[in-house]
C-alpha cells in the first residue's frame, strides 16, 4: 500500500489517500457488499486517525491498518451474527467446481461469503490478499496454529459446499500440511 522512503513518516491524509483502494478491496472481500465495505474501511481510517502517531511509528502501517480493519470487522459481527440471504430467480447450478479462471472463482464466492467471519477473514487474507500464515496470525492476533486450523475448517466447509467431500492428498512438506495427521 504505502512505503516510506524518507526519514519523515507520511501524514495521515497522504497515507489514507494512497491506502484507500487496498483497504476498501479487503473490506469488500470481508463484507461482500459495497456499502458495508465503505463503512468498514472508513471506520478503520477513523480509528487510525485517532491514533495516527502510534500507527505511523509502527514497523508496517499497512499491517497495522489491516489488523485494525480485521478486528473492526470481527467485533462488528459478534453482537448480531446475521446471515444475509441472496434471493435469485433460479437455483444455483449443481456440481460445478471452482477453478482458476474468473468464471470459476465466481462459483466459489457465494460459499466464501457464507463462512463464519473468522474463517472468511483467513480465506480472504490467504487467497485474495496473498498473505502467509505468519502475516495472517499477526493480522488476526492469534497463533499460526490457529490460522492453520481455521483455514482447514474453512477449506473443508468450502469443499463440502462444492460437493468435494474428499480432501486432496498432499505430500509431507508441501504448503498445505505441516507433516502431522489431523
Amino acid at each position: 500500500m504505502f512505503t516510506v522512503t524518507s526519514a519523515q513518516a507520511p501524514t495521515f491524509e497522504e497515507y489514507a489517500e494512497v491506502s484507500w483502494p487496498s483497504l476498501y478491496r479487503y473490506a469488500y472481500l470481508l463484507t461482500g457488499n459495497h456499502a458495508d465495505a465503505e463503512d468498514l474501511a472508513q471506520q478503520t481510517l477513523l480509528k487510525a486517525y485517532r491514533s495516527w502517531s502510534r500507527v505511523s511509528r509502527s514497523d508496517s502501517p499497512t499491517a497495522y491498518l489491516r489488523r485494525m480493519l480485521t478486528n473492526t470487522y470481527l467485533s462488528g459481527r459478534r453482537p448480531m451474527a446475521r446471515r444475509l440471504e441472496l434471493l435469485t430467480d433460479r437455483p444455483p447450478e449443481q456440481g460445478q467446481v471452482a477453478g482458476s479462471g474468473p468464471e470459476e472463482r465466481m462459483v466459489l464466492w457465494p460459499h466464501v461469503t457464507s463462512l463464519p467471519p473468522r474463517q472468511r477473514a483467513v480465506i480472504v487474507l490467504r487467497y485474495y490478499e496473498g498473505l502467509d500464515e505468519r502475516e495472517i496470525a499477526e493480522a488476526l492476533d492469534c497463533s499460526t496454529g490457529t490460522v492453520k486450523s481455521t483455514a482447514h475448517r474453512a477449506l473443508k466447509a468450502l469443499r463440502a459446499a462444492l460437493g468435494q467431500d474428499e480432501e486432496p492428498t498432499t505430500t509431507p512438506g508441501s504448503d498445505d500440511t505441516d507433516g502431522r495427521e489431523d
